[in-house]
């Protein structure tokens, strides 16, 4: 099984920079693609942007050019820097880990965009 542990978020003014973290631990092997996701009040939980093993990536269309994700799988880390933030960005980021068919999420943590 696969644990996800996110740090990173918190409160920022609108053009303002974040950057979260997603640490994987257990059992760490073959994870594929790692991404974030995130759920505003009273929204479905939508893709911000992943990344497989191999570096390809993907993004929202709403956050292409202001957010970037990476991956150091020396760490079985996953990294999501968040620039120039807009109030519409103000959700809680889940971190997600894909193994052998199987999701896994982390608790989830706050991100909120003052204007």
């Amino acid at each position: 099984q696969v644990h996800l542990m996110e740090s990173g978020g918190g409160l920022v003014q609108a053009g303002g920079s974040l950057r979260l973290s997603c640490a994987a631990f257990g059992s760490i092997f073959n994870i594929n693609a790692m991404g974030w996701y995130r759920q505003a009040p009273g929204k479905q939980r939508s893709l911000v942007a992943v990344i497989t093993s191999g570096g390809i990536t993907n993004y929202a269309d709403s956050v292409k050019g202001r957010f970037t994700i990476s991956r150091d799988n020396a760490k079985n880390t996953v990294y999501l820097q968040m620039s120039s933030l807009k109030p519409e960005d103000t959700a809680v980021y889940y971190c997600a880990a894909s193994q052998g068919g199987i999701d896994y999420w982390g608790q989830g943590t706050q991100v909120t965009v003052s204007s």
